[in-house]
């Protein structure tokens, strides 16, 4: 089972994912903004932003670590994308409490994509020459 532990972080991900949309139900009846409105109070506009940037860097995030992992390590790939979801769940936590301080969460999610991308190109690449 050589992508066991990538498919577990993409579990973790995906978890993440539904949590956070979950959070938006909750902020949508918590600040009484009815469907399909996304902006009225600041409250909810932090936790509906987590949702949304974090379904962004999904979008990018999920290929990096499966190419990472095919092209060059699974278990590098599994360890960098924990760090990924890592970071979101800090980013999440800190943006819903001030947007000022989600620095430190977003920097570790988007180096760790950087990181897949660029193992991922790098594996690519050597697989590619040979």
């Amino acid at each position: 089972m050589p992508y066991a532990l990538p498919a577990l972080v993409t579990c973790f991900a995906l978890i993440l994912m539904i949590v956070v949309g979950m959070n938006v139900g909750g902020a949508r009846r918590k600040y009484n903004i009815i469907a399909p409105a996304t902006s009225g109070n600041p409250d909810f506009e932090r936790v509906f932003r987590v949702q949304m940037n974090t379904l962004e860097n999904l979008v990018i995030f999920l290929p990096a670590m499966w190419l990472f992992a095919i092209y060059l390590s699974a278990p590098w790939a599994a360890a960098i994308g924990a760090l990924w979801v890592i970071g979101r769940v800090l980013y999440a936590i800190t943006y819903y409490r001030d947007a000022k301080k989600r620095g430190p969460g977003f920097a570790i999610s988007f180096l760790t994509v950087v990181a897949l991308l660029l193992g991922a190109m790098y594996g690519i690449v050597t697989a590619l020459l040979h």
